[in-house]
């Protein structure tokens, strides 16, 4: 192929996105709903549609409804009694362990998680981005190179379509080509963390009434137990037939055209089962954060900035959150009323969140590696007084496992920025990368839900510029907060709710959220110095 060398009038947009998976198309919704315009590229035909099981978590879901995304990714999603992982020698072998693994929940949200794969969140993603005027999306364009001039970011574009080369000038220039980011490469930032920590060979088949072979009753996830260990799984995509049936070891990764996947699934089935296989891919897994997320106005997001491996749940999570951060304060910065400090504390904010996550996925891994020699016996699936022990204490050991690392609330991804530069607070200046959201309010927490009189959630409140809180029926007036806002142009909407009970939750009398919902200050009277505390949520103090 062959793409001519004379390149198109050059394209201008304040913002471009180089990648059109979940986060670069959530990230192109994002800023869309806010006004922005922004051009995205993808090589690829329609983005990134490639199967993969994928948790949305509370908070998660909290950002698509704040879109009205939710019931269409609820109607995508695999059914709940579909969330469950078996254990066994084979579907038609012996039984091991059975759990329950219910979507993600809290008691402080109107939202629960869905397990979802990509193949359907990407187009929903997709339409949400593509519902807006000043969206526009170009599929097929590859990006061959970035330059930085001043204040603008020069992307040198291929048109695979159209055969011919274009030039994109932007403001920023958002990274989203995920874990192989040529981007990050290209700029000498490094991944630092573990990796690879393993490898893994996907098969994406059709496997009609494969029920029947485990007694009529499908799992969302199942996992295969022989004397070599648990190196196989099998997840439902959706439900209805469609499956990914994934294979671990680097020996298998190396030859991945020479698996047969007929054999494999003959023996996982314990008998020949019709199948359709409609792909096949690999991947490395890794426990990385990047060192550096920024380059001047190139900025790395989702994958690109972070990797977890398969079953943590974080690597999704973080990326959309990462999309909807960008999103507001891209925003502000491009209506004028925010400095460059604002697109600054995307950094200061997001990477430690990262971080501990990583050193949280990090101290799991550490455990599961001295766990794993459980797994391993040689009469596993043997009908014998030995391997019906090995089953029993290999059950009673993933038992144990569950109880130990699961999740007791679906919003432990809504951190507390704390230490954060744009958080004007009485707490400690000190990042907790490590910190969760916990009930009450504390600046840099998201603000809490709770139901109002016309059944919507406070949360429904936020999304569009800074929100004051005037809480009770003593709540004082905005006074100096409101000219301090209008003197330096920042969007400021105030909302007054007497209810005694969401009051007693706030535990103070006047709360400022900003857009994506978290605390920027709080106090029982308006600040001594209302201007310093606008100018420090504008980035004008860092």
């Amino acid at each position: 192929m062959v793409i001519s060398g004379a390149s198109q009038s050059t394209i201008e947009t304040p913002v471009l996105i180089v990648g059109g998976g979940p986060v670069g198309l959530a990230l192109a919704g994002g800023l869309a709903a806010r006004g922005v315009p922004c051009v995205l590229v993808e090589a690829q035909a329609t983005g990134s549609e490639e199967p993969r099981a994928a948790t949305l978590d509370v908070r998660s879901m909290e950002f698509m409804r704040r879109f009205g995304l939710t019931d269409a990714v609820r109607a995508a999603a695999l059914p709940e009694e579909l969330h469950n992982v078996l254990y066994c020698t084979s579907l038609s072998g012996f039984e091991i362990a059975r759990l329950d693994k219910p979507p993600p929940s809290s008691s402080g949200s109107p939202e629960r998680g869905v397990r979802i794969d990509l193949l359907h969140l990407v187009p929903i993603l997709r339409d949400f981005a593509a519902s807006h005027a000043d969206t526009r999306l170009r599929f097929r364009w590859r990006l061959d190179s970035l330059k930085q001039r001043g204040d603008c970011v020069l992307a040198e574009i291929s048109d695979i379509a159209a055969l011919q080369r274009r030039t994109i000038a932007a403001q920023y220039v958002i990274d989203c080509t995920g874990s192989a980011s040529p981007i990050r490469d290209a700029h000498g930032i490094r991944l630092e963390g573990r990796g690879p920590t393993d490898h893994y060979t996907q098969i994406y088949a059709r496997i009609p009434g494969l029920a029947h072979h485990a007694e009529g009753q499908d799992t969302g996830e199942t996992m295969f137990v022989d004397p070599s260990g648990i190196w196989r799984s099998l997840e439902s995509i959706d439900g209805r037939g469609y499956y990914r049936f994934l294979i671990r070891g680097i020996e298998h990764w190396e030859h991945a055209e020479k698996i047969d996947s007929a054999a494999h699934l003959q023996e996982i089935a314990g008998s020949t089962i019709v199948h359709q296989v409609l792909s096949t891919a690999r991947w490395q897994a890794r426990d990385a954060v990047a060192n550096r997320w920024r380059e001047g106005n190139i900025l790395l997001a989702g994958d690109a900035a972070h990797q977890f491996r398969p079953g943590t749940g974080a690597g999704l999570t973080l990326g959309l959150a990462d999309a909807f951060d960008l999103a507001w304060k891209l925003e502000a910065r491009l209506a004028g009323w925010a400095t460059t400090g604002i697109v600054d504390s995307y950094v200061a904010e997001r990477r430690p969140v990262a971080q501990g996550s990583l050193a949280q996925t990090e101290a799991i891994a550490d455990v599961e590696k001295h766990e794993r020699p459980y797994e391993f016996h040689p009469h596993i699936a043997l009908d014998t007084p030995a391997g019906r022990a090995a089953r029993k204490g290999l059950g009673a050991e993933i038992d144990l496992r569950h109880s130990r690392t699961k999740t007791p609330d679906g919003l432990s991804s809504a951190p507390v920025y704390a230490g954060s530069p744009i958080i004007a607070g009485d707490i400690a200046r000190t990042i907790d990368a490590a910190a969760i959201h916990r009930p009450g309010v504390v600046p840099g927490a998201r603000a809490p839900h709770a139901r109002m009189q016309n059944g919507s959630s406070t949360l429904d409140i936020y999304g569009q510029g800074f929100v004051l809180l005037r809480l009770g029926q003593r709540a004082p007036e905005p006074g100096g907060i409101d000219r301090a806002f209008v003197h330096r142009g920042v969007p400021l909407t105030y909302r007054t709710i007497d209810d005694p009970a969401i009051a007693s939750l706030h535990g103070c009398r006047l709360v400022l959220v900003r857009p994506d919902g978290h605390v920027a200050w709080r106090g029982d009277k308006p600040p001594d110095d209302p201007l310093a505390v606008v100018d420090r949520i504008r980035g004008a103090m860092m």
